[in-house]
C-alpha cells in the first residue's frame, strides 16, 4: 500500500501548507501520496500559489488539494501520518487531538498547543516551526515505523487523548483549578 500523508485545515499561509510541500520535495519519495484537505475560503490566489509550487517541485503526482472533506473520521483512518505545520502557535489545534484519538501518528510544529497535546516520540513528533528539513526528517521517521511500533504509538495516542482531552477529563481539571484558586483567595482574604 502507498503511504498517505494528510494535512487537514483551511488553506491559509500560517497553516504551513508551503512548508509541507517543501518538506515533501526534500523527502524525495514518489511512493507516498499527500492530501492537503481544506477549503481556500476565498483565498484563491493562495491556492494557486500552492498549485504552482506543487508543479514547480514536480510533485503533481504526489500532492493533491481535494478541497473540503465531509467525512473526516474516514480521512483520518486512511492516513498513515497527519501533519499540522502551522507557522504561528495555535491555542488548541483540533487536528492534532482528532488524529491522535483515531490512533494516527501526528507530526506538528513545536509551538502552541502541540507542546501539550503531543508527547514527542510517544504519540507523535514535533519539529521546528517553519523548517521543511525538520518536517521532512519527522515524516521520514513516522513513515519508517514498523507495524508493531505503529500499534504502540496508536495505543499511546488514544490513551493520551482519553486521559487529557475528553470533556470529562477537562471538566475535572478545570474544577480542580477553580478549587485551587478559590482556596488561595480564601487564604488571602483571611490573612
Amino acid at each position: 500500500p502507498i503511504p498517505v500523508i494528510m494535512m487537514p485545515g483551511r488553506l491559509a499561509r500560517w497553516k504551513g501548507q508551503k512548508i509541507l510541500i517543501e518538506a515533501l520535495a526534500r523527502l524525495g519519495r514518489r511512493d507516498v501520496r499527500c492530501l492537503i484537505i481544506g477549503e481556500d475560503q476565498g483565498r484563491h490566489r493562495y491556492r494557486r500559489e500552492l498549485e504552482e509550487l506543487i508543479k514547480k517541485r514536480d510533485l503533481a503526482d504526489v500532492i493533491y488539494l481535494p478541497g473540503h472533506c465531509r467525512d473526516m473520521p474516514a480521512a483520518y483512518m486512511l492516513s498513515d501520518v497527519v501533519v499540522s505545520a502551522s507557522t504561528e502557535p495555535e491555542a488548541f489545534g483540533r487536528v492534532v487531538v482528532e488524529a491522535q484519538a483515531m490512533g494516527r501518528p501526528v507530526v506538528a510544529s513545536d509551538h502552541g498547543a502541540s507542546r501539550e497535546t503531543i508527547i514527542h516520540g510517544k504519540t507523535g513528533w514535533t519539529f521546528r516551526p517553519g523548517d521543511p528539513d525538520a518536517l521532512a526528517d519527522a515524516l521520514r521517521h513516522s513513515l519508517a515505523l514498523t507495524s508493531g511500533e505503529r500499534e504502540r504509538l496508536a495505543y499511546g495516542a488514544i490513551s493520551h487523548v482519553r486521559h487529557r482531552f475528553t470533556v470529562e477529563s477537562m471538566r475535572i481539571r478545570t474544577m480542580a483549578a477553580y478549587r485551587e484558586v478559590l482556596a488561595q483567595t480564601t487564604l488571602v482574604d483571611r490573612g
